[in-house]
């Protein structure tokens, strides 16, 4: 007996059905880190959509080992005269940020987070280097004095399933780092970066194919016969894959 999904009282049967939807491929179409990519950006999103929606403005950053993003809000129960009911009044949402990347040869994370303002046309007259650096030191950006650090950058999250299918994309305006730790103890495997922040908000967007064919965010595989990468989309009736596009790789 095939197994059922159950959307309402009426059909529940718990040992011949799932909750909502057909779970047998859940490790199939579940998030997994693996399948998570990380971008940082403008601080906000309509400065990567200025230019036709390009992804061309966001940049990956890559050995990341730990990304947690929350939302919290005051939210405080008043009560009325009269009336035996609680209802609630609710303050505007904060966004707090952590960030955990391996300390590795490269730019540090603060380099790697602040990497499109130094190719911003729209942003200049500041010092991005330490303050209290050599003019020559260019391993990283460690002191949170510099004036890099007063101009707020954006985070960029895509989550994708195993056969490439969108499960949420959001922005992350105004990222403004807070705090920086690094710590080295004996016997430990690796060294690593982390940094706390907040942000002003976070915002869904949709990440699609470019007016030039090349796709940001989705899923590809490499063609054995040319090397080029092939987009590849699962078809939510038949479950069947299809080519979308084919750019060089």
């Amino acid at each position: 007996m095939a197994l059922n999904k159950v959307t309402n009282i009426s059909q529940w049967n718990p040992q011949g059905s799932c909750i909502e939807r057909l779970m047998d491929n859940a490790a199939y179409t579940s998030a997994h880190p693996d399948d998570t990519l990380v971008l940082v950006g403008p601080a906000r999103y309509s400065n990567v959509t200025a230019g036709g929606g390009s992804g061309k403005d966001l940049t990956a950053v890559g050995m990341l080992q730990q990304l947690q993003i929350s939302q919290q809000r005051a939210v405080q129960p008043a009560q009325a005269i009269g009336s035996g009911r609680n209802y609630f009044l609710a303050g505007k949402p904060s966004v707090q940020f952590s960030i955990g990347r391996l300390f590795a040869k490269g730019p540090n994370i603060h380099r790697a987070l602040y990497k499109n303002i130094i190719k911003d046309e729209n942003v200049n007259g500041f010092n991005p280097e330490e303050p209290a650096a050599t003019s020559t030191y260019s391993d990283g950006v460690f002191n949170l004095d510099s004036e890099l650090f007063l101009i707020p950058f954006g985070l960029c999250l895509l989550f994708r399933d195993k056969s490439g299918g969108s499960l949420g994309n959001f922005y992350i305006e105004s990222c403004m780092i807070s705090s920086y730790t690094i710590g080295v103890a004996s016997g430990q495997n690796v060294i690593m970066e982390n940094v706390n922040g907040m942000a002003d908000r976070v915002l869904p967007i949709d990440m699609g194919v470019e007016s030039d064919g090349n796709v940001l965010g989705g899923f590809f595989r490499t063609d054995s016969q040319n090397q080029n990468a092939v987009r590849i989309e699962t078809d939510s009736t038949t479950g069947d894959f299809t080519d979308l596009s084919t750019f060089s790789s």
